[in-house]
């Protein structure tokens, strides 16, 4: 099980802990609200497998771009989704949105902070992270998030 701590801004799998940054807006389970939902959870899928680390995703496809400062500084407003992406899938009455809601657990550029909120949702890691967490997890994975 992944056990994520929103007041820790941590996560936990089996015998490693990682640092992630949560939504700036906090956590709830309202379409459009920009928060991290808390609950039971699931991997609904897994995707990038064997992309490059700062590979960049837009809508779950690969753009063909790598991340570079170069490239941020042209798409200053652009949610940087890098390299791997766990999409979620609640499974309690009150998070059944998670999917819909397009909550990931994904990679972030390297200059993004961690262990502190920041992300529009969505749980950040860094992408060695990700990676690492990407190919021991498998879909159907459960997930904890809650705030303690």
């Amino acid at each position: 099980m992944i056990s994520i701590n929103i007041t820790n801004q941590t996560l936990t799998f089996k015998d490693k802990t990682y640092l992630i940054s949560s939504a700036a807006n906090g956590v709830g389970n309202v379409e459009g609200s920009f928060c991290t939902p808390l609950g039971n959870f699931k991997i609904a899928e897994k995707i990038g497998q064997d992309l490059a680390s700062n590979s960049v995703l837009k809508g779950r496809v690969f753009t063909a771009e790598i991340y570079t400062p170069a490239l941020a500084m042209k798409h200053p407003d652009r949610d940087w989704i890098l390299t791997r992406i766990l999409w979620l899938d609640g499974v309690d009455e009150d998070n059944k949105n998670t999917k819909s809601r397009y909550i990931y657990i994904h990679g972030a550029p390297t200059q993004t902070s961690m262990g502190v909120i920041g992300s529009k949702g969505c749980i950040r890691m860094h992408n060695e992270d990700i990676i690492e967490l990407f190919d021991r997890v498998q879909i159907g994975e459960d997930i904890a998030i809650i705030q303690a």
